[in-house]
């Protein structure tokens, strides 16, 4: 799904020079308050970002959003760990 929106020129301008991905920084931002409103899960959060647990878990910490993993996220991930650590 491709989502678009106009912001002034001269912010747009400003942002890149930052050197920010306007792209990757709106689609994190969106996908984060998807998230706070407990519309997305973590586990669709972290696939639909491309990030690891972890990495997800710090994309929640820089916007000041506290993990909300549930019991079911919970047991996934000990038998993905217990699948990783048989092999």
């Amino acid at each position: 799904m491709t989502i678009s929106f106009e912001i002034p020129q001269d912010l747009a301008q400003a942002l890149r020079t930052n050197g920010l991905d306007l792209n990757q920084e709106a689609k994190e931002a969106y996908l984060v308050e998807l998230y706070r409103q407990e519309q997305i899960t973590h586990h669709q959060l972290t696939e639909a970002l491309g990030l690891s647990r972890y990495e997800t878990d710090g994309v929640l910490k820089r916007h000041k959003v506290s993990p909300n993993v549930t019991a079911a996220e919970m047991r996934a991930q000990a038998v993905a760990l217990k699948d990783v650590r048989a092999e």
